[in-house]
């Protein structure tokens, strides 16, 4: 019993020192503090996406997955440039279609030349 009671307490003891050894210590411990693990914004500011920065877009794991904000603001970004490049093309859609009305007027209006009224 006695022998029982001396493991246990060398059983505390070394937890003890282990654990001390670890987590205390102030500045010189160590493990260092980290930081939360944070999405680096592959994503340019200054240009359009293109699918090279989708492609390469990865997201750091949190507890339970992906960080919810991170993702959010990923697809934020790219849902803003997919509706900017939908209206884009709309609006060149409609001047094309605009041009070809005006191209096909003007065809229309100009008298086609007569063949007995060209001098050699």
């Amino acid at each position: 019993m006695v022998m029982f009671l001396f493991l246990v307490l060398a059983l505390a003891v070394v937890v003890a020192a282990v654990t001390l050894a670890v987590v205390g210590g102030g500045d010189k411990s160590p493990l260092p503090e980290a930081g939360p693990e944070r999405l680096v914004d592959h994503l340019p500011p200054d240009r359009p996406l293109s699918r090279a920065d989708v492609d390469g877009l990865r997201f750091p794991l949190a507890a339970r997955g992906y960080r919810m904000a991170d993702v959010d603001d990923a697809l934020g970004r790219l849902g803003a440039e997919l509706a900017e490049r939908d209206a884009r093309i709309a609006d060149l859609e409609s001047a094309l279609a605009g041009a070809r009305a005006a191209a096909a007027h003007l065809s229309m209006d100009k008298p086609a030349p007569h063949h007995g009224d060209e001098r050699p």
